[in-house]
């Protein structure tokens, strides 16, 4: 029967992504305890959290200065009083022609409505022993005074359950007078090595056929790094005895994981996956992945002694390859431990990187190189990005590869190299940080992308904070460039115009560009994979949209819309008759596609430059309403479901309503396409 169980489990290696589901359904949440806030840091809130009373709860000065009745105006006051933080302050009552000196966050004596700060006010000569002021400026009703609740509500809820307890959320629990707090615990992971090669790491000399043991001291590193306890179980020799010894000991100790490395590979020694198999349930032994190939799960149940009923440990038979190990680690231990932790998604991070060098493809099997991924002002065509370079040669017994790795390269499987250049998906398993080591002087001008290179190595992810940006593809459709018969020059020049309204767009991020020839079934094929599988905000085409034959694509565009944007091509039309009449052959469209705006530009440099300025005015906001954001931007326009007054919407929409043009070289010629 084991050996049945063996033999299936072991087979055939399962995907990264197929790995990861059976764990996380396999794994469910610890129950909640309650901790004292400073022993809560990291963990994961059980509990929803409101405010037993408002913040400030009185009304509180903003500044230094003087508590005043705003009617009186500028002019000579007796200063009657002080309101220092911390006093009561409840005697004092302000009638007009006095003030009260008052410190921040000091509370409004009453009859007061409003502040004026120190700056703003002249310090009298005493008269008589009475303390004079001179206000300088008229301040309106409730200037520079917090109201009671201003901060926080009476009742509001400050922290809902499934919140990652950070140093401002430890905070805010002291506000509100949190003294203890339901949270997940931290799970408890045991970490055995095993192999008949290994000692301490403390032994100085060592003999023929030894090294020192690292994996333990990685793994046991890096568990503590997610939150969680550790159980060191040492170094177990190939010998079943041994291993079964160290997996009681886990789980006499109620360990929720237990870790192992090595020993799971296909050696007559590697002696893990065939105790697995007789003491639990081994759910893969195989996955399709460079390194880390011979990854095991499985789960073993004992009776739980602190309740009725039994509890399964998670086992994760990691290889003994110290890259291999980590890998592993990162990529399934990671997401169960999460999931223990009470984490509502348990998903890595991933972001989309350029690469700074040429990556090797492995025709077996998908890889993940380590990696360094830094911000960068410069990217594709100097726009900002990520950048990636690998950390080294890639082998999984050299642990050198991953040092000063914060990213895992998703190579996914295949024949040739990732060019330099080219987007692909990292994983993040440290912080992005600026070290020492500068790759900004590495990138270098980056033409196009092919257009199945882009769709095969470019990966989107919601979750990615670059996303915030506005990120723009460019399709060039001319039979001429696809051919290298000629030099593409609308494209780059629709790049260069996009960085320069960067700021205005809200952050700019060149997802990618692309020539494509004048056919209905390639153009629409990049545009689908862009807008679908991608969700680029702005998706421009240039070319194709004049009365020539092979001018098909509005053709190609319009029956991917899921809405039209007429008054787009209506705004371009009128800027470009103002430089040729025969602007009004462009048959050019514009619409929606999913959350994607796709605008047909003409094929001239010099014409596309006209219209994405003539769009400017109007391209941020329709942008943010397909992102959800439904509010107005002109200051005459109150959405119908506002609270606020027009006053409110007035100010906080007249500054950004307001443009400041570009000016932009033109030259007079044709408007229309290729």
């Amino acid at each position: 029967m084991a050996s049945t169980m063996q033999e299936c489990a072991f087979s055939s290696p399962i995907s990264v992504a197929d790995a990861t589901r059976i764990v996380l359904s396999t794994t469910g949440c610890l129950s909640p305890v309650s901790l004292p806030p400073h022993q809560a840091l990291g963990l994961v809130l059980a509990e929803e959290l409101a405010a037993p009373d408002p913040l400030p709860p009185y009304p509180a000065s903003i500044k230094d200065g003087y508590a005043v009745i705003a009617d009186d105006g500028p002019g000579d006051y007796s200063v009657i009083a002080e309101a220092r933080a911390g006093d009561d302050a409840s005697d004092i009552v302000l009638t007009s022609g006095t003030v009260a000196y008052i410190t921040t966050g000091g509370p409004v004596p009453k009859g007061a409505d409003a502040v004026v700060q120190i700056e703003d006010t002249e310090q009298l000569d005493d008269y008589c022993g009475e303390k004079k002021i001179r206000i300088l400026k008229r301040v309106s009703k409730g200037h520079d005074i917090r109201p009671v609740g201003f901060d926080i509500a009476q009742g509001e809820v400050i922290l809902s359950a499934g919140h990652i307890l950070g140093p401002a959320e430890i905070g805010l629990l002291a506000t509100i007078g949190v003294t203890v707090v339901k949270v997940f615990p931290r799970p408890l992971v045991a970490i055995l090595s095993t192999g008949d090669e290994l000692v301490d790491s403390s032994t100085r000399s060592l003999g023929r056929g030894q090294i020192r043991d690292s994996n333990r001291a990685m793994l046991l590193a890096a568990a503590t790094q997610n939150q969680c306890s550790v159980m060191d179980l040492g170094i177990a020799k190939d010998q079943k005895h041994e291993i079964e010894r160290s997996l009681d000991k886990a789980i006499a100790a109620g360990a929720h994981i237990l870790i192992t490395s090595g020993g799971v590979s296909m050696g007559d020694r590697d002696l893990v996956k065939p105790l697995l198999s007789e003491r639990g349930k081994v759910y893969f032994g195989k996955v399709l992945m460079k390194p880390g190939k011979p990854l095991t799960y499985a789960t073993i149940s004992y009776p739980d002694r602190n309740s009725i009923g039994a509890k399964d440990l998670l086992v994760f038979g990691l290889p003994g390859n110290p890259v291999s190990s980590i890998v592993c680690f990162n990529l399934v231990v990671v997401p169960a431990i999460r999931k223990l932790s009470g984490w509502e998604n348990a998903d890595l991070c991933r972001i989309r990187a350029m690469l700074q060098e040429k990556v090797p493809l492995d025709p077996q099997r998908p890889a993940y190189h380590g990696a360094l991924v830094q911000w960068s002002e410069k990217g594709i065509d100097g726009s900002p990005c990520f950048l990636a370079t690998t950390t080294g040669k890639q082998i999984s017994s050299r642990l050198l590869s991953m040092r000063s790795a914060n990213a895992l390269l998703e190579v996914p499987q295949g024949s040739g190299y990732i060019s330099q250049g080219s987007l692909i998906s990292a994983v993040m398993i440290g912080d992005v940080h600026n070290p020492k080591r500068d790759l900004s002087d590495s990138v270098g001008q980056v033409g196009h992308h092919n257009a199945e290179r882009s769709a095969a190595y470019i990966f989107n992810d919601a979750n990615n904070d670059a996303m915030r940006h506005t990120s723009v593809a460019i399709l060039t459709v001319s039979d001429t460039v696809a051919s290298k018969k000629g030099v593409d020059r609308s494209g780059p020049r629709a790049v260069e115009v996009i960085n320069k309204f960067s700021e205005r767009l809200g952050g700019v991020t060149v997802f990618a560009t692309a020539v494509v020839h004048d056919d209905i079934s390639e153009i629409q094929k990049i545009i689908k994979t862009w807008s679908d599988q991608h969700q680029v905000d702005l998706i421009i085409t240039t070319g194709g949209t004049g009365f020539s034959p092979r001018d098909v694509t509005p053709e190609a565009t319009k029956p991917l819309l899921h809405k039209e944007a007429p008054s787009l091509v209506q705004v371009m039309l009128l800027e470009s008759l103002k430089v040729t009449p025969t602007a009004v052959l462009s048959r050019a469209v514009a619409g929606i596609r999913n959350s994607s705006l796709i605008i047909n530009m003409p094929g001239n440099p010099n014409a596309v430059a006209e219209c994405l300025e003539a769009l400017m005015p109007s391209l941020p906001h329709a942008l943010k309403q397909l992102k959800g954001d439904k509010r107005e931007k002109h200051p005459r326009h109150v959405p119908h479901t506002s609270p606020e007054p027009l006053d409110v919407w007035n100010a906080s929409f007249t500054a950004a309503s307001r443009h400041e043009g570009v000016e932009l070289p033109r030259e007079r010629g044709c408007s229309c396409s290729h």
